[in-house]
């Protein structure tokens, strides 16, 4: 039986130094000292032998067993280290290849407008103020001259979330809210997301506007006109035509519609325009009374106007876009050109 253990740890270690990766190490690791293993099998006949002969073969198993065992735990801390080396040479980086240029995202044609259409009234000194999305009755309806049996509410398609509490179907709703909050002189812009039943190619149930309004002493349509016509020059350019037509808005009075020239024929009479030369860009306004009574303010000291735009439209017509919906596909390929 000595011999036989003798053998069987030479031919382990054998069997060990031969095996090329982890999985045969441990197919030869259960041959050998698994529990129907070789050295089972050979201490399992120690009964046979007599009462002098035991501790020794004992002894002797418990040496070959704990050969084996080391002998397979470096062989396996060997070949973890190759596979790692292996590894690292494998996924080694040549610093001599060019480089490659990363993909640059460019910001979106709405956000582009956005971001001028502030500058621009910024820097005819208006402030920019925000609002919830989410909005009460009271600011986008009531305090505005809306009342609920007014026909203007039909106007507006809107998403109702509880019988007081809508989707904003327009960026007026701030202008109540930072009357409410500050004394006049107020100069505001108020940019953000608001929401219509109405898809179409020149509609979205979402859109954007930015509403903007002036308060104070002795404000007149003359200066509206003048706030306005110093805004289109600045985002069109010079050179396009400009008129002011009446209209009706609840919280305005007088109202007016703002066209500018066709910036694709240049008033000569297209598609776009439908063959008039002018385009449709904003609405506008000297702010009601009633709404200033909403807000507390003496109507026979502060006077104001008011206007508002979409900024879909204002894209469209400064890009050439001729269909809404591709604001909102993120086809890379349109976005990309921007």
């Amino acid at each position: 039986m000595k011999e036989e253990l003798a053998k069987l740890a030479d031919e382990g270690v054998a069997q060990a130094a031969a095996a090329g990766d982890e999985a045969s190490l441990q197919d030869v690791r259960v041959r050998y000292l698994g529990k129907k293993g070789a050295l089972t099998r050979i201490m399992k006949g120690m009964g046979r032998l007599s009462a002098e002969e035991r501790p020794q073969v004992g002894a002797l198993a418990n040496e070959v067993k704990t050969r084996l065992e080391e002998t397979f735990a470096a062989r396996l801390e060997f070949l973890r280290e190759q596979a790692v080396a292996q590894k690292i040479a494998g996924e080694k980086i040549d610093v001599t290849l060019p480089g490659r240029c990363g993909w640059q995202g460019s910001r979106h044609p709405i956000t582009l407008v956005t971001e001028e259409v502030v500058s621009i009234f910024s820097s005819l000194g208006f402030a920019v103020a925000e609002g919830p999305e989410i909005e009460e009755d009271f600011y986008n309806f009531e305090a505005l001259n809306i009342p609920k049996d007014h026909p203007a509410r039909d106007m507006q398609d809107t998403f109702y979330i509880a019988d007081e509490v809508v989707l904003r179907t327009h960026t007026s709703p701030v202008q109540i809210r930072t009357m409410l909050a500050q004394e006049p002189p107020v100069r505001v812009v108020a940019p953000g997301t608001v929401y219509r039943r109405d898809s179409d190619l020149t509609h979205s149930p979402m859109f954007h506007q930015v509403e903007g309004f002036l308060v104070d002493r002795r404000v007149t349509f003359g200066d509206l006109k003048g706030i306005l016509t110093a805004f289109i020059e600045q985002f069109f350019g010079k050179g396009f035509g400009v008129r002011f037509r009446p209209s009706f808005f609840p919280f305005t009075e007088p109202s007016a519609e703002v066209d500018i020239e066709c910036v694709i024929c240049h008033g000569k009479g297209c598609r776009v325009c439908s063959q008039t030369g002018w385009l449709e860009i904003l609405g506008s306004g000297m702010i009601d009374p009633e709404v200033f009574r909403s807000v507390h303010y003496d109507v026979e000291t502060f006077s104001g106007f008011a206007f508002g735009m979409g900024l879909e439209r204002l894209a469209m017509l400064k890009y050439g876009v001729n269909d809404l919906r591709l604001f909102f596909e993120n086809d890379i390929r349109f976005l990309s050109q921007f």
